[in-house]
């Protein structure tokens, strides 16, 4: 394990970025990649994008002042500011150790899944996990049993999992090597980690949780507690999403405990392999820079943002026409906590659905929602961000009232019989056939539609009717994707051949 510098826990250090802005401070002339070499006229049109200082932070791996601690370079393994930010976000964390990654939560996906397959051939699997862990899964030949998540069935939402569904998924596969499960659910519904946890321990396996969307989770009194505090060996942080890093920048944390230690070696080789050699160093710094504001002069601004998503409920609850979902949310059995920086809006009695709102708040309004669908609006305020409750209060009240009855949403198909393994699927001859002629063919793709993201068919599973059909109205939706399909409209489909 990497040792951390001096004053290793002051928070107010950002070892990497102090680092990276020494070394831009000299006036270097470069031979060494980017071709740019820091220079704007070199690259006038990126440095239009992203500003003639971007491009002089621009360095890559290994550079002597960044990687190293002098002008000299060191010997490999001695700490670094890379490795002494690393260490600050661990404890930012709670973790026992953290890697920065450049390829985002995806590539910690990858990477958590290798470690699952290392560990056995078989895990449990949450269904509506990323579809980068259902594209891991094959690229690793794993063998997932799945458990579906809970889901409410009047918001189309995808939640959790309990503790007694894995513990009973566990009693029925007793090879199962590793637990994968996702908390918080893109709706902002958290499982009982410590629960699930303690089950999986029991068990004598390891608990993998995809803590995407709660990368602000654990660095705020208001807020809930992250997964590496609550017993999770081993978790996947999108750090970009709630807390502000650049995007594509994400963590992985290793939590405590006897699995937690049984993975480190492993998981450190693994992240090595799967890591660009080419990681950005603005990637990096954002993540460093970010963990120092969140844990100092942020934490008012997460007071600030957490107080700003209240006032926006409150308003809600008073309109007469919304509804603040949260409490709905909060009253399944797998929803241990919520996020109070998401806000859920239930659109069914408002007059205009929320794919239609959407499109009306951003026409006249400027005001872009993280996700619409045709019975919610789905608000992310960022950790530190806080927003403008007057501008948006104001535009939901100003919104036309299109229709007379309640909408509702498409409710979930029944998963479909699995023919083949993911792998198996996922690598096999395929061939393109057309929607009617794909129903009782075996997927190749992995397709989810979103919302709610659930997969609804994986590769290996056979296409039934009512998978089919439910995919082809979920893509012809205003707002409707199907993520996977060979067709944008699912015309037609791709199955094994």
């Amino acid at each position: 394990m990497p040792q951390p510098l001096e004053d290793a826990f002051d928070h107010a250090r950002a070892p990497y970025v102090d680092a990276l802005r020494t070394l831009v401070a000299n006036d270097w002339q470069r031979f060494h990649v980017p071709a740019h070499q820091g220079h704007e006229p070199n690259a006038p049109g990126v440095a239009a994008l992203v500003g003639a200082q971007a491009l002089t932070l621009d360095f890559p791996m290994s550079i002597v002042g960044i990687d190293q601690r002098t002008w000299r370079s060191a010997a490999t393994g001695s700490p670094t500011p890379l490795s002494a930010a690393q260490v600050l976000a661990a404890d930012a964390w709670g973790a026992t150790r953290t890697w920065f990654l450049t390829n985002g939560a995806s590539g910690g996906n990858h990477v958590a899944t290798m470690v699952a397959r290392a560990l056995g051939r078989q895990a449990i699997v949450q269904r509506s996990v990323h579809s980068s862990v259902i594209d891991g899964i094959a690229h690793v030949g794993l063998t997932p049993h799945f458990l579906q998540p809970a889901v409410d069935d009047g918001l189309n939402a995808a939640l959790g999992v309990t503790p007694a569904q894995v513990a009973q998924a566990l009693a029925e596969h007793p090879d199962a090597a590793s637990v994968f499960i996702v908390s918080p659910s893109y709706f902002g519904t958290a499982a009982d980690i410590r629960g699930i946890a303690d089950v999986a321990h029991r068990h004598g396996v390891p608990l993998i949780v995809d803590e995407a969307w709660g990368a602000h989770f654990g660095v705020h009194v208001d807020l809930p507690v992250n997964a590496a505090r609550l017993g999770a060996d081993l978790v996947v942080s999108s750090t970009h999403k709630g807390a502000g890093a650049l995007t594509q920048a994400a963590m992985l944390h290793l939590g405590h405990g006897e699995q937690s230690r049984s993975l480190e070696d492993l998981v450190d080789r693994v992240v090595r392999s799967f890591q660009s050699t080419s990681s950005s160093a603005l990637l990096l710094a954002s993540l460093d820079e970010t963990r120092r504001h969140l844990m100092t002069a942020g934490q008012s601004s997460i007071s600030a943002a957490i107080a700003s998503a209240n006032t926006i409920r409150a308003g809600i609850g008073e309109s007469g026409r919304y509804t603040d979902a949260t409490p709905q949310l909060s009253k399944h059995d797998a929803s241990a906590a919520t996020d109070p920086l998401k806000v859920v809006i239930d659109m069914r009695a408002a007059g205009i659905t929320g794919n239609e709102a959407q499109h009306v708040l951003i026409r006249d309004h400027r005001i872009y929602a993280e996700l619409a669908t045709p019975t919610s609006l789905l608000l992310l305020i960022g950790a530190t961000s806080p927003a403008d409750p007057e501008r948006l209060l104001t535009a939901l009240e100003a919104l036309p009232t299109l229709h007379s009855k309640a909408v509702r949403g498409l409710r979930l198909p029944a998963p479909a019989p699995r023919a083949l393994g993911v792998q198996e699927a996922f690598l096999s001859r395929t061939e393109i056939v057309s929607a009617d002629d794909a129903i009782g063919r075996v997927s190749a793709d992995s397709l989810a539609a979103y919302p709610p993201g659930v997969p609804n068919s994986l590769p290996g599973e056979i296409l039934t009717k009512d998978v089919v059909e439910y995919l082809r109205a979920m893509a012809a939706a205003p707002s409707g994707f199907v993520r996977g399909a060979v067709d944008p409209r699912l015309d037609t489909f791709r199955v094994v051949a």
